[in-house]
């Protein structure tokens, strides 16, 4: 049976792996010209998990991420045609 110390460094890992992917999305917003919508497949994937580890809490992902991800693009993207 794992113990308390041994979940709470699980789910330590969990965020932080979270948090990396998410780092990587703002990085291939501002840092490359990879075309959107291969970074939309990312942002969904990144839903995804949130889903998965914050079932009660769908709304935040749109909330503080997803809108993250918007603003950048506005501000470091030029308009795409798709």
């Amino acid at each position: 049976m794992e113990s308390r110390e041994d979940q709470i460094k699980r789910e330590a890992r969990c965020l932080r792996a979270f948090q990396r992917e998410a780092d990587d999305i703002r990085r291939l917003i501002v840092n490359t010209d990879l075309p959107w919508i291969d970074i939309e497949i990312r942002i969904e994937k990144l839903r995804r998990e949130a889903e998965r580890l914050f079932p009660r809490k769908r709304d935040l992902f749109t909330m503080v991420y997803e809108s993250r991800f918007q603003r950048l693009r506005e501000q470091w993207r030029e308009e795409e045609t798709t």
